[in-house]
């Protein structure tokens, strides 16, 4: 990155300060029509969370009035295959409520059986998950290595790691991660930093939340907003640095931090955690997208430590050198270079961010030229890469919602409840806003916070679960037309899904790359299978560089199909569900 680049952007920065309004945003540009002769896809996306069984009301502060941030940020979900049958299974995270004295009462997290067919059963019970402390998000992994998915909640609080028993149930170990002093924690993610073949845990932490110290809405200028009292913060409270947790190989973890560059000044308000091999040199390096702060961009050395390097890659502000009130993260290449590209939610009266990747740790801010700068009235949360048509180019999903419950009586033309936003890749570097063409499920509005994709039914296409405040989760089915597929499950020699793996394939003179990813999303988590479109392509040519750097090529196969690649072994395949 050149130095007056990275001069520049740490002036913009310092000018920035820390005050003032929850974001620096841009003005909304206009909306760019298609080019002549280019129509979009049919997209007809259709909420079936009441068929599909899932009922469970979301539980986070009081859905009428907020005291306290912690009551505003919201959950996350893990779409995840518990119970090793095929079918990915959800897993809803719940905060609770605080009692008269500021201190948490904890909620009960919901875990839903995938039974087929969009058909789901609540087995919370019977798989024995444990109420927690105020929980926020949540990510999945094989953290010992036994074929079995096992499950970490973040929470403010002590956090919890959920071993899966293999048997249907859960027992609690978290005694094997080190806590501390009670902390903060919104997101996480699962990765093999060190390339031992353990995966180790990375944690954001939001900020040092006292209820006892923090004033009450109204009581400073932090704590109001256009004019309205509001829960206090970020801004005005004190800031927190981010957690690596080195898993040993014997079932417990070691805070690594310090000693591995993580552990930065208290300066930040950290969300979502995003790994991803953003340098293309077989080593997993970590996004955090950080809230009225600058994000993250942890860059892996390969000698277990790590740079961070956010600000002199581009990728920690805007194009105009201010940091934004980061929220959800999501990674995908986009425009078809190889390289795995950043998008990231931000606050109102600002657009959300999408950082081309330049190759060698360079980002580029290419929201506006990209024509994702045409809204600024949505609070975006959840964000995701998913090609929605599966013509073979990665389309962009964000869910949206206000963090103050009280815009809706307050007068100043904001609501607490938001439509979302879907934007269809055209394949030329450029966006077109699908929002209002593509189903009734994206313009019903609530107020949403996490999402996650996976395949639920194994028919091909992706479906969304949404974490919506106080309300049922959304399920999202396109009921459209779409192209082909093929959805590719990359899983190491002992069994254990292939996290950090990259997943090419080759179709139509054309190479499409993913990555086996824990978290993301906005403190979620989403299939481990990797899904691509292909369009017209009957065929494509897989090819996984896995965790250890090594690469196999699979040859050619079919399209529509679900394929599972063990690595030193062959493929299996079976075709997609009807």
């Amino acid at each position: 990155m050149p130095l007056l680049f990275f001069l520049a952007a740490l002036a913009c920065f310092a000018q920035s300060g820390m005050t003032g309004s929850a974001t620096s945003g841009r003005a909304a540009q206009p909306a760019r029509p298609l080019p002549k002769g280019r129509t979009a896809p049919r997209v007809d996306l259709q909420d079936l969370a009441a068929q599909a069984g899932l009922t469970a009301i979301n539980v986070s502060g009081d859905p009428q009035h907020n005291s306290y941030i912690v009551e505003t940020t919201g959950n996350g979900l893990a779409l995840f295959d518990y119970d090793g049958d095929g079918l990915v299974d959800i897993f809803l995270v719940n905060a609770g409520q605080l009692d008269a004295k500021a201190a948490p009462r904890g909620a009960r997290h919901h875990l839903y059986r995938n039974l087929g067919g969009l058909k789901f059963a609540d087995v919370t019970d019977k798989a024995l998950i444990p109420s927690t402390s105020f929980g926020q998000g949540v990510c999945a992994g094989d953290y010992d290595n036994d074929g079995r998915l096992d499950l970490v909640i973040a929470n403010w609080g002590p956090n919890t790691l959920l071993h899966n028993e293999g048997n249907g149930t859960f027992t609690d170990q978290s005694a094997k991660l080190p806590q501390g002093k009670t902390r903060w924690t919104t997101g996480c993610a699962f990765l093999d930093y060190d390339r031992d073949g353990d995966l180790d845990l990375f944690l954001a932490h939001y900020l040092d939340f006292n209820p006892a110290t923090t004033p009450k809405p109204g009581a400073k200028s932090q704590c109001v907003w256009k004019g309205l009292p509001v829960a206090c913060g970020p801004r005005g409270l004190p800031g927190e640095s981010m957690s690596l947790l080195r898993n040993d190989g014997g079932g417990k973890f070691t805070d690594v931090s310090k000693a591995a560059g993580i552990s930065t000044a208290k300066n930040y308000y950290g969300f979502t955690v995003l790994t991803g091999d953003f340098d293309n040199d077989g080593w997993p390096d970590v996004y955090v997208a950080c809230d009225s702060t600058a994000s993250l961009l942890f860059h892996n050395l390969k000698n277990g430590t790590f740079a961070e390097e956010g600000i002199v890659s581009g990728a920690a502000l805007n194009e105009d050198g201010r940091e934004q009130a980061g929220m959800g993260a999501a990674a995908g290449d986009y425009d078809g270079d190889g390289k795995l590209d950043i998008f990231k939610t931000n606050f109102s009266d600002d657009t959300p961010t999408l950082y081309r990747n330049l190759g060698g740790m360079a980002f580029a801010d290419v929201t506006v030229r990209a024509g994702l700068g045409i809204h600024t009235k949505f609070l975006g949360w959840g964000a995701a890469f998913l090609d929605v048509d599966q013509d073979g180019w990665k389309d962009i999903l964000h869910v949206n919602g206000h963090v103050y419950p009280e815009v809706d009586t307050a007068g100043i033309k904001e609501q607490f409840a938001q439509e979302r936003t879907l934007y269809w890749n055209r394949g030329d570097g450029e966006f077109y806003d699908l929002s209002h063409q593509a189903g009734s499920a994206v313009t019903e509005r609530h107020a949403s916070r996490g999402m996650a994709t996976a395949d639920l039914d194994n028919d091909g296409t992706l479906e969304v679960v949404i974490v919506n405040l106080h309300q049922p989760p959304s399920l999202w089915k396109n009921r459209a037309p779409v192209g082909n597929a093929l959805l590719v499950e990359a899983r190491l020699a002992n069994g254990r899904d292939a996290i950090g793996a990259k997943v090419m394939l080759t179709a139509n003179g054309r190479t499409m790359v993913d990555e086996v990813r824990s978290g993301g999303f906005h403190i979620s988590h989403g299939d481990l299978r990797t899904h691509f479109g292909l369009g017209t392509a009957t065929k494509a040519r897989l090819s996984i560089r896995w965790p250890d750097g090594t690469t196999k090529d699979y040859g050619e196969v079919s399209a529509n199909q679900w394929v599972t690649a063990r690595q030193n072994t062959g493929l299996s395949q079976r075709p997609f569900a009807k």
